[in-house]
């Protein structure tokens, strides 16, 4: 017999495909909600929790209609949480973004970090949390808004993919004088929480960030990688002045290495878990930074 029934939306993307097992173990059952088909107040009836993962991801190649991260991303979002107001339904656990909050982050980032998203991915979750932090809840329902930073795991290969054929082709990475220090989320330890949560009714509903309990480098990403693929990693510390004055020659004549690249590159954006920690009353986090990532590295060789 089931512990708990769940709704889950976005099914079919990578938090989804990995959700819907692991919480088969634990006997709780997911049902999938599809966004795109007919659906009202009945669809609710009988489940303790809404786990609302659909949604636009964010492209930054920029080709996407602006239009279109609104009207998933935040007017699905406002329909569904109204019908969760209206069932029986106790939770609604929605899958927010760090960028909901912040493009950038010289300071640790932390959740009453005051909005300032700069695109339209950004600005569309934050518009959802609005709304959703706007409404009177009902007693005995319970709102979570979770902001993940990088999620990665086997199976999703992202920008970690990226940097890790360029450390297995033996491409030296040039920017080593950069130090820099950034948050990622392993799929297992996202798993974790999103289980806690369901099971465990003393919870208290709210916003919280999700992430890794250490941040981690590009020099040390570059070193984990690696090591997980038997590879050299090589990094060159070339001075920060002269990189510098590549990226500024690259802006004039629009080179692949530009300012605005450099940046991405080698800032830091470091995402607080300390109040999630406190939640769910434990110290770590199951799975650390490292572990997580050479798991992820590793699952690439297997492609």
């Amino acid at each position: 017999m089931n512990k708990f029934n769940v709704v889950v939306t976005g099914s079919s993307g990578f938090v989804g495909q990995n959700l819907i097992p692991y919480l088969a173990y634990s006997e709780i059952r997911c049902i999938s909600l599809s966004l795109r088909n007919n659906w009202e107040l009945e669809t609710l009836r009988q489940y303790e929790a809404i786990i609302h993962l659909s949604g636009k991801a964010h492209d930054t190649k920029n080709t996407s209609d602006p239009h279109e991260y609104f009207q998933i991303n935040t007017a699905l979002t406002i329909r569904l949480f109204d019908l969760f107001l209206k069932s029986s339904t106790r939770d609604f656990i929605y899958f927010s973004s760090v960028k909901a909050v912040a493009d950038t982050a010289p300071d640790i980032l932390m959740e009453d970090a005051i909005p300032n998203p700069k695109t339209s991915y950004g600005q569309s979750k934050q518009k959802a949390e609005e709304y959703l932090l706007s409404k009177a809840l009902p007693e005995g329902k319970r709102l979570f808004i979770l902001r993940p930073c990088m999620i990665h795991g086997p199976g999703n290969k992202g920008n970690l993919n990226l940097l890790y054929n360029v450390v297995k082709k033996g491409i030296p990475y040039p920017l080593g004088s950069f130090e820099n220090k950034r948050s990622f989320l392993s799929i297992d330890n996202l798993l974790f929480v999103l289980r806690n949560i369901i099971e465990d009714k003393t919870i208290p509903g709210g916003i919280y960030n999700v992430a890794d309990d250490e941040a981690i480098s590009t020099n040390a990403l570059i070193k984990i990688i690696a090591k997980a693929s038997s590879s050299s990693g090589r990094i060159w510390y070339v001075s920060k002045g002269l990189i510098s004055g590549m990226a500024k020659l690259g802006d004039k004549l629009r080179l692949p290495l530009n300012s605005e690249r450099l940046k991405k590159l080698t800032e830091s954006y470091v995402v607080s878990n300390e109040k999630i920690k406190k939640a769910l009353n434990i110290d770590t986090l199951p799975m650390t930074a490292e572990q997580g990532l050479e798991k992820t590295i590793k699952s690439f060789q297997n492609k």
